[in-house]
């Protein structure tokens, strides 16, 4: 399952009325140069990665709307194996979890998608989500 981590970091200092849309801003302003590591594992068990995808800027943006940020990543494949984890790093604000290329798997909440081929030197691209204010609800009643 998704596990988010540094949201308290990233809030910190913030004096006004935490709000979707003012969490979004923050989250824009920290995912600007964001990577996403895919890892996978080879026969003893070592984690190894598998992939560093990197932010296409102009996909960055923020559905007011749905209250929904939604950025596109890629890359190329630097070594051959299955993808078992992955990790999306901004600044502070980061979340990390389970893959696969198989979709619908129990226990896994990145599906990646038809251009994760597994062989190494091939480009791939993944899509996330991130719902403010769905994040809005993990943080402390005190903003």
């Amino acid at each position: 399952m998704r596990q988010e981590q540094g949201l308290a970091d990233l809030i910190q200092g913030t004096e006004q009325r935490l709000t979707a849309s003012i969490l979004s801003t923050l989250l824009l302003e920290d995912l600007r140069d964001c990577h996403c590591f895919i890892f996978g594992k080879i026969t003893d068990k070592t984690p190894i990665l598998l992939a560093e995808l990197r932010l296409i800027p102009e996909s960055l943006n923020y559905e007011c709307f749905d209250k929904r940020l939604d950025f596109r990543v890629a890359g190329v494949i630097q070594d051959n194996g299955v993808p078992l984890t992955y990790k999306v790093q901004g600044q502070r604000y980061g979340f990390h979890g389970r893959c696969s290329t198989i979709p619908r798997v129990c226990g896994v909440d990145l599906y990646l998608n038809d251009s994760y081929t597994e062989k190494e030197g091939d480009i791939i691209q993944q899509r996330f989500s991130i719902f403010t204010k769905k994040l809005l609800t993990c943080l402390p009643k005190t903003h």
